[in-house]
């Protein structure tokens, strides 16, 4: 009796089963109710009638009495009979027997029966119930009412190498370390005091005595009770899933290389993202170090193992001591350094464990660690295109668990991707400084000295963005001591932009030799930028019929004799003129279509400037980022021009400061100008008729006005200059003639007349009565020209003040 089971859906409970006894010879001498309730007999029928006669069919004798037997010789049997009911039909009924010793009044047989599908089904329950604790992969862990533990299955055994027998009576969490145990703790007394389920909680599983291996625990947590509601405790299953978490961490990791690494072209920034990317997830500690050659854009030669550069750092916690290189800084690694090995053969280097002395050992000096407390290192090539860029070094010291192989092979993937976004950042850079180099060698080298204008400029080259951009400006001094301003911006980027602005730049000094108006100076740059369109579309570069190359411009000549200024813009902004006074007004100008669109005309205007006023040109970066309206950009710059500084380079500098920002994204140009006006007695002008003997008269005024500047020496030639200029004009112009003398940096002498004839020049032979005029201009003087005015032309010539004329 004692053998069987009291448990509330135990089958074969006695208050569940049919219960028969059978004396030695099979009789029956007891029945219960529930056997009459399966088989329909009551016990009046049953009691003193052989069981087999009563409840068991002929086809099943040959069963029921092997049974018999069997359990005679074992003292007990277990197995399913089916047996007859009182109305004819068989039910098959689970059967456990026992032995009852009567003494000397010989045995007895007690069974206990139950349905055969109850029997199997409570079976199965028991063996799902014992699977768990036996053979089940998956933890186990039952927690009393008091967070002790009752019972753990083998699977945690396994997991934590501690016998199953050992956690009976342990406190929850007594075996890991505080901050997981702590958490541990929490868990099981929420779940108890809610009743709510935890359903796939992460658990960090580091055991007291092995610290060192990091596990994570998925866990699964549910409280016991019993059919009253009182509390029992709480059921833990907990999965393994450490193999699984690392492989998630190292997809997330490959996640972040793809979408954090590589954001900028920009070889520095990019070595920073990789080093930050790798810490904490993989590393405690990483540096990344670029070969010298690397960081100016250069590409590496084979087997080099140095110099480097340390660009990228980071480390855990806020206390830990820096690397001992930090960024920017030249690293020498040491012959027999893992990272001198991993630069020189391209091999990556794992030490999972290193001894205590290893900073300190012999032919290590180069590799220190970033703190003594290191333990295991990675160290990995930067490689793309076959070439070794750099090496990642990586750092375990807080983290107590050593580097492994598969840690390997993710700092080479990360390491190998990385290296690509790195190479395109240093084929970035190397096409930057090649544009750079382009440009500057296409820019003016210093501004030329000239009487008409100081000038303060700046030019600051984009430092963000797909590249350089085309923006130039030029100072060229003209004929009659006048000069040129001249800004402009070729649309695009990079090494193309750069040429082209070099061959707009070109031609404009080949247009401002012609002494042409300004509104014809652009006409002509735009027939040029159509041109090179053209060739570009001939060539198949780009599509027939979109424009490659454009362009805007602002051209100005200033006259200081005259204090006039004339001006002409393609599509570009417009210049800024600060009166003396501070008065601050944008110049009233028709924009002009820009460079390359064609078909339309440009418009020059005259404006009067006062002497020390200031003409400002500029480009579009001086007026903010491409999204800023250009409203108010040119607000801002008329406010930073109101407010001068006595001297021009420090308001040049002034306005910078107030509208740049530190890193432009377009190229900056800034030109000031404060115009300057001669002084009067440094100018002679006279009108003189269309007669023979206004050419003996130029000779008299000219000699007359050198003498009174001091410039005897220059007299004679002077005046031979002005009367053969004068007489071509009594010659081939036919109307009166102006003769204007100008001292400034050199001596001038000009010869107007109201003609568009051009003068050229030839050689005489010996039989000729005229045609020497032109060539003794062109001997005695230093530079003659011809320029064109609405009014006619102007013959000029120019000499140095001192010295022998050329």
């Amino acid at each position: 009796m004692t053998e069987l089971s009291e448990s509330h859906d135990d089958p074969f409970a006695l208050h569940l089963a049919a219960l028969v006894v059978l004396d030695d010879r099979g009789v029956v001498v007891g029945w219960n109710r529930r056997a009459q309730e399966l088989l329909g007999h009551p016990d009046t029928a049953v009691i003193g009638r052989p069981a087999i006669e009563v409840l068991v069919a002929p086809g099943d004798l040959p069963a029921v009495t092997e049974a018999a037997a069997n359990c005679r010789r074992a003292g007990g049997w277990f197995g399913v009979l089916p047996l007859r009911h009182r109305d004819g039909q068989l039910v098959e009924l689970g059967l456990r027997a026992h032995e009852l010793s009567r003494g000397d009044r010989g045995r007895e047989w007690f069974l206990a029966g139950a349905l055969a599908d109850d029997v199997l089904e409570w079976q199965r329950d028991r063996a799902v119930l014992d699977g768990l604790y036996r053979q089940c992969p998956i933890g186990l862990v039952v927690h009393g009412p008091d967070q002790r533990i009752l019972r753990v299955n083998r699977a945690i055994e396994r997991f934590s190498g501690v016998p199953a027998a050992d956690f009976q009576g342990m406190s929850t969490g007594r075996m890991l370390l505080s901050d997981d145990a702590r958490k541990a703790v929490d868990r099981v007394r929420q779940v108890m005091q809610t009743g709510r389920p935890l359903v796939y909680s992460e658990q960090f599983v580091r055991l007291e005595q092995d610290p060192a291996r990091e596990r994570v625990a998925l866990v699964s947590s549910f409280r016991m009770e019993d059919p009253s509601g009182r509390v029992l405790g709480v059921a833990e299953m907990i999965e393994d899933i450490t193999d699984r978490h690392r492989a998630q961490r190292r997809l997330a990791l490959l996640d972040q290389v793809g979408s954090r690494i590589g954001t900028t072209l920009d070889v520095a920034e990019t070595a920073r993202e990789l080093a930050e990317v790798m810490v904490p997830h993989l590393a405690d500690h990483a540096s990344v170090d670029l070969l010298q050659a690397v960081t100016r854009g250069e590409e590496p030669t084979r087997a080099v193992a140095g110099p480097v550069v340390r660009l990228g750092t980071c480390g855990v916690g806020a206390q830990q001591p820096g690397p001992p290189h930090p960024e920017g800084e030249p690293v020498e690694f040491g012959p027999g350094t893992p990272q001198a090995g991993c630069l020189a053969e391209g091999r990556p280097v794992l030490e999972p464990v290193l001894p205590p002395d290893w900073v300190a050992a012999a032919g290590r000096q180069g590799a220190q660690a970033p703190d003594l407390g290191a333990h295991s290192l990675i160290v990995v090539p930067l490689a793309a295109r076959g070439l070794v860029l750099g090496v990642m070094t990586l750092w375990r010291s807080r983290r107590p668990d050593a580097f492994e192989t598969d840690d390997l092979t993710l700092a080479q993937e990360l390491a190998s991707r990385a290296a690509v976004a790195i190479d395109n950042a240093r084929r970035y850079t190397q096409q930057q400084q090649t544009a750079f180099t382009l440009q500057s060698s296409l820019l003016p080298r210093a501004v030329p000295d000239q009487s008409a204008v100081e000038v303060a400029l700046r030019y600051l080259p984009a430092s963000a963005g797909p590249g350089l951009g085309g923006d130039w400006f030029d100072v060229i001094p003209l004929s009659g001591a006048r000069v040129a301003l001249v800004v402009g911006d070729v649309v695009g980027r990079g090494i193309h932009a750069a040429a082209t602005m070099g061959r707009l730049r070109t031609a404009v000094h080949t247009l401002a030799s012609l002494d042409l108006e300004p509104d014809e100076v652009l006409s002509r740059l735009d027939d040029l930028v159509n041109l090179l369109a053209a060739e570009q579309e001939a060539v198949g570069e780009r599509p027939v019929g979109e424009q490659v190359v454009g362009a805007t411009c602002l051209y100005a000549v200033y006259d200081p004799v005259a204090g006039r200024c004339s001006v002409a813009r393609a599509g570009h902004p417009p210049p800024v003129v600060t009166a003396p006074d501070g008065q601050v007004a944008l110049l009233d100008l028709p924009a002009g279509p820009p460079l390359g669109l064609g078909g339309l005309p440009f418009e020059a205007r005259d404006i009067e400037l006062a002497e020390g006023s200031l003409l400002s040109l500029y480009t579009n970066g001086i007026i903010g980022e491409r999204h800023i309206d250009a409203d108010v950009g040119l607000t801002k710059l008329c406010a930073a021009l109101a407010r001068p500084a006595g001297a021009l380079e420090r308001t040049c500098q002034a306005v910078v400061d107030a509208l740049v920002p530190s890193r432009p994204s377009d190229d900056v140009v800034l030109l000031i100008a404060r115009t300057r006006m001669l002084p009067p007695d440094s100018v002679a002008s006279w009108r003189l008729p269309p007669e023979p003997a206004s050419a003996g008269r130029a000779r008299a005024l000219t000699s007359a006005k050198l003498t009174e500047w001091g410039l005897e020496h220059l007299a004679f030639t002077t005046a031979l200059v002005a009367s053969e200029l004068v007489t071509n004009v009594y010659r081939y112009a036919g109307g009166p003639a102006t003769l204007r003398l100008i001292r400034e940096q050199c001596l001038v002498c000009e010869v107007s007349d109201t003609s568009h004839t051009s003068p050229h020049l030839r050689h005489a032979r010996t039989t000729d009565e005229g045609g020497r005029g032109l060539f003794l201009v062109a001997q005695m003087t230093e530079r003659w020209g011809t320029r064109y005015t609405r009014e006619g032309k102007t013959v000029w010539t120019e000499q140095p003040l001192t010295g022998t004329p050329v």
